[in-house]
Formats: structure tokens, sequence, C-alpha cells
């Protein structure tokens, strides 16, 4: 069921990556011809235990200064307070969205450098935005290809699947590499927030490691308030002050257009086991850090606007504001110039995080202010 709505956040990817023109005039058919893989799916070979031990396993991990993304700062970028002291910082377990765009494979190869690249390029913008409080583990695993989202064939649920596996094994052995007392703090985007999902309703709820969560940054995928949370061990964050809680958006200019996002929604079935039609999506705001509520463009700390080749950005203050309406989305307002990757209906997933980069670093910092001493 989760695969029925990557089917529209896979659109939305590819309507980035491959062009929004070759969605409207050839629609959902081409897009199946051009990414779903027509091979039956292959069982991935069971990594061997405590792969994730070698760092090469790893985009980011605290060994890994030289080439490590989340490390990327804006040029010129200077925090307003100083960095934490090795003994006050979190760990930080980012999962990275989609970057496997190639349909020989069910499942993205540890190996392939094409894909691996655009992993990189997603944590320099994403994960970067913890760098002031944690050291940021972001792990390479056997991603679902895109076009595992545009097919209803047992294929695509197989490779999500396989690819959750991954992201447990890289949680279980980041759980015990850090200090039994050190905070985490959870975070990805898109595919990556899926499985965080899942793996917060598997590994964290109803077991001490709750207690150690700072908060769960489960950006870009949808949350359900009455089905999904009860079932993930954490609250919501309803304060900005507020620990062991979850945040949820996902960012859209107005007019905004989501029908079909809520269709499929709509049509899921929750962690409860209910259905999760007419159930309230969780709706942070990242200006404010809390829910439901409204901030103005004033209130935005700074906004990520790549260059074209996302290599580089620059911050702009005040860019946008942020509102949650009534079926849980966040609006901000007329569609900023952000660069070509807005998507129709002036969803701005791609941008989910870049928005509000510098609130997330203080959202980030004000929790592990408020976190209690352990």
């Amino acid at each position: 069921m989760a695969r029925k709505f990557l089917y529209l956040v896979a659109c939305m990817v590819i309507l980035v990556l491959a062009g929004a023109f070759i969605y409207q005039v050839y629609g959902d058919e081409l897009m199946e011809v051009a990414f779903v893989p027509d091979s039956e799916f292959t069982a991935q070979e069971v990594l061997e235990t405590n792969v994730y031990a070698d760092p090469e396993m790893w985009l980011a991990r605290p060994e890994l200064v030289k080439r490590n993304p989340a490390l990327w700062l804006p040029e010129g970028y200077v925090d307003p307070e100083p960095g934490l002291q090795p003994s006050e910082r979190a760990a930080v377990f980012f999962v990275h969205p989609t970057s496997f765009l190639k349909k020989d494979l069910w499942n993205a190869p540890l190996d392939d450098t094409e894909s691996q690249a655009r992993a990189r390029i997603f944590l320099r913008g994403q994960a970067s935005a913890f760098n002031a409080i944690g050291d940021v583990w972001a792990p390479r695993y056997r991603q679902a290809t895109l076009g595992a989202f545009l097919t209803e064939k047992p294929e695509g649920q197989q490779a999500l699947d396989a690819a959750y596996q991954d992201v447990l094994a890289a949680f279980d052995y980041f759980v015990s590499a850090v200090p039994d007392d050190q905070p985490i703090i959870l975070a990805g985007h898109s595919q990556g927030s899926l499985h965080l999902t899942n793996l917060l309703k598997d590994r964290v709820a109803g077991t001490p490691l709750a207690n150690r969560i700072v908060a769960a940054y489960v950006v870009g995928w949808p949350v359900s308030v009455d089905t999904d949370i009860p079932e993930m061990g954490l609250a919501v964050c309803e304060a900005p002050d507020q620990t062991g809680c979850i945040l949820s958006w996902e960012s859209y200019a107005e007019p905004a257009e989501y029908s079909r996002i809520v269709d499929v929604y709509d049509r899921t079935i929750g962690f409860n086991g209910l259905p999760r039609k007419d159930s309230k999506i969780l709706c942070s705001n990242p200006i404010n850090g809390d829910t439901d509520s409204i901030a103005p463009a004033s209130a935005n700390l700074g906004t990520l606007v790549p260059n074209d080749d996302l290599s580089e950005a620059s911050l702009i203050v005040g860019a946008v504001p942020a509102r949650c309406d009534d079926r849980g989305f966040l609006l901000i307002g007329d569609p900023p110039e952000l660069g070509p990757y807005a998507l129709p209906g002036n969803n701005y997933h791609v941008y989910d995080y870049s928005l509000f980069w510098t609130n997330i670093r203080a959202d980030a910092r004000r929790r592990m202010a408020a976190f209690p001493v352990r």
C-alpha cells in the first residue's frame, strides 16, 4: 500500500529528473515504459554480518571528514551560535531519497556511481541542516529503483522491502556503534522517510531507544496523525522545544493542487490497520517548530537557492512563509524562484528541506538544548 503512494512520489521525482514537459505530453504510460524494469525480481544477497562496520558503506559518517557531503555549508555561512562540544552532540541517522533511475534492476547496486552521486547532492542540501548539532550517519543502501513505484507488479513491493532490510541493518549497526547514552536524531526525505516510518514502528516504538530520540524529521512523506503516529513510538512535535517527537511536512506553493496525492492516500491502510481515508496528515511548520500554524516570510531564517547544476547554493532570508492547511499540507504562498525543479500543481517536494534550511538547523539546535541531560 505504501507503494501506491510512492507511485505519485515517483512521478514527482521523474518530473524533476526527466522533465515536466515529457510527463505532461505522454503521461503515466510513458513513465512506466521508460522506468519500470521488465525483468523478474531477483532477491538480493543478504549483506554480510556487520557489513556497515565498513566506513565505505556510508555516504556520511563521522570518520569521513574529507568526502562527507553532510558537512557542506553554503559559501560564507557562519552559524550564529558556536558548535556543540563533542560530548553534547547527537548522532544523526539520515536516509536519503530515491536516486536510482535505471530500469535494468529493481534495486540499486551499491557501486552504481550515478545514483551515488545524486545521493550525495541530496545529502548536501538536506542532511547538512543537522551538522551543527550532530554527527551525521547516512548509509548507502540498495534502494528501490524509481520504476518500482510506477507499477502494481509485486516486484515493486519486493524491491521496497529489500531496500528496507538494508536500512534496518544500517540502523542496527549505527545504534551499536554510537555511545549508549548519546541522543539520536532521525531524519530522511521521500523514500528515505518511508523507510523511517517503518523503522520507528519496528525499532523504536515500545523500546528504551525511544527515550534517546530527540526528534524524527520524516519529511516529504504523508504521516497519518490518527492511524500511523500511535504505532510509531513518538508523539507529534506540537511545540518548538518539545523532544521525543515527530515532524513531517509536504511543501506546496499556492494555488496548491494535491488532489491526486489525497486520492491515493485515502485508499491506503495505516499502521494500526485502519483506513487512512479522511485522517489528518501531520503538518509540522518548520519555521515555527509546531503544528498547524502560520508563519510569515519574515520569520524564515534562510532558504537555500541552488545554482543550475546544484553544486552550490546561496541563502535567502525571508523567501517564503509557511502555513498548514486543513488537509495537512504546508503552503508557502506564491511560487518562489528556486530553479527548474518545482513540480506541476505547485509541488515543491524537491525543496522540502532547502525552503527552510536555516530554520531546520535552528529547530534541531533548540530541541537538543531542551533534551534532558543523561
